[in-house]
């Protein structure tokens, strides 16, 4: 994108910031050893950078070093959760219960494992129109834990409609019944305050390229206790990360990771502060001067029974009827924003988290996501609106 571009996409993927650029640099092409050769310096430096980033990593979320597991990313976290205690050695159980509006690296691993049949429990969410839309049925989900349930996986915060979910509650159900329980944090952490033992999981993703960091870095939190979960690897042959995930650690990634997260642990009060007031004054001037226009998922003032938010500051996904939010977006060239989830845009298929909050297909259509981050400015705000209102308008114009 060109430096005049207005990049709104940061649930998709967010800029990596300059800062945790520079902090890689040097892991290219001066410390570049393998952090496995432990038996010159070169590979004890490296060893050492990652020790030291995946202790920064781990106190962001309040968890020991030793719980973490590097993998490419939420993807592959979340894969490696499921997957890795569907195929436990003496695993009975078959079942994985979860919302439906989860992302697709959560729906979709049940369906492909391959050693039996394994099936999934999605439980619905509050519809549309709600103060709280979005937010998992505890009542359903309470119903769905029976003796065949392997494994529960609500996420922390959704990447569409950004509802954070009462994870604290699920787990607390699920403890009763002694079936674990995995969150996918990928939109949360670095974002709002996120401590795994508050949280009570068992496991929770997360990745460096939603928090400002690299791609292809993520990490997967396991509780260790004598009774946390055991998992059945999914990359095997190197022996790396004590056998849980093989592979060559990508120092480089590792320590921008650190770094990204270190920045949103100092950043984060201010900066949810301050994207919250962007966010809220986008929705005001959409939903004041788009006919048609408004709010998808909980009220941008919701909060909980303890008084906590459930939306993150800086999302906005809005509806907008009779148009094509596709066609809105092509005419908006040097604003980036998306109708839905950047791993699911490629099919044509309407939004899955849509169709769950109730909303019929031609409705969906008209969605826009809108995310917020560290490199939006207020000058920003009225640009967008002026080019989201003319781009409408000409929409509309030509659909007659």
């Amino acid at each position: 994108m060109s430096l005049d571009s207005i990049y709104l996409d940061n649930h998709a993927t967010t800029r990596c910031d300059p800062r945790v650029v520079e902090a890689m640099i040097p892991y290219f092409t001066e410390q570049f050893g393998n952090a496995s050769s432990e038996g010159h310096d070169a590979g004890r430096m490296a060893r050492n950078a990652v020790d030291s980033a995946c202790e920064t990593i781990a106190k962001a979320i309040g968890a020991s070093a030793s719980e973490i597991i590097f993998t490419s990313g939420a993807t592959e976290s979340n894969n490696l959760a499921i997957r890795g205690i569907a195929e436990r050695p003496r695993q009975r159980a078959n079942r994985l219960v979860t919302s439906a509006i989860e992302h697709p690296s959560v729906l979709v691993p049940p369906t492909r494992l391959e050693s039996r049949t394994f099936g999934l429990v999605p439980v619905g969410v509050v519809p549309h129109g709600q103060p709280n839309a979005g937010v998992i049925d505890t009542g359903q989900f309470a119903e769905s834990l029976d003796d065949d349930i392997f494994l529960a996986s609500v996420m922390l915060a959704n990447n569409e409609i950004g509802v954070i979910q009462p994870v604290t509650q699920l787990v607390q159900l699920c403890r009763e019944r002694d079936i674990p329980f995995h969150t996918d944090a990928t939109q949360a952490v670095g974002k709002i305050p996120v401590d795994v033992d508050e949280l009570g999981v068992s496991m929770l993703s997360f990745t460096a390229h939603k928090l400002y960091g690299p791609k292809g870095i993520g990490a997967l939190y396991v509780r260790k206790s004598p009774d946390g979960p055991r998992l059945a690897s999914q990359i095997s042959g190197g022996g790396q990360q004590k056998g849980r995930r093989a592979g060559t650690l990508n120092v480089a990634g590792i320590v921008g990771f650190a770094k990204a997260v270190e920045l949103c642990m100092e950043l984060m009060i201010d900066e949810s502060t301050r994207l919250r007031a962007l966010r809220n004054r986008l929705a005001e001037a959409l939903t004041g001067r788009i006919v048609g226009c408004e709010l998808c998922g909980p009220a941008l003032d919701a909060s909980d029974s303890h008084g906590q938010p459930l939306r993150l500051p800086h999302n906005l996904n809005v509806l907008i009827a009779g148009v094509d939010a596709q066609a809105v977006i092509a005419k908006l060239r040097d604003i980036a924003l998306s109708s839905g989830a950047a791993c699911s845009s490629v099919t044509p298929e309407p939004s899955h988290v849509m169709r769950a909050l109730g909303l019929a297909d031609d409705r969906i259509l008209g969605s826009l996501r809108i995310g917020l981050g560290r490199f939006n400015s207020a000058e920003q705000i009225p640009v967008v609106v002026d080019r989201l209102v003319t781009a409408v308008a000409e929409v509309r114009k030509l659909a007659r």
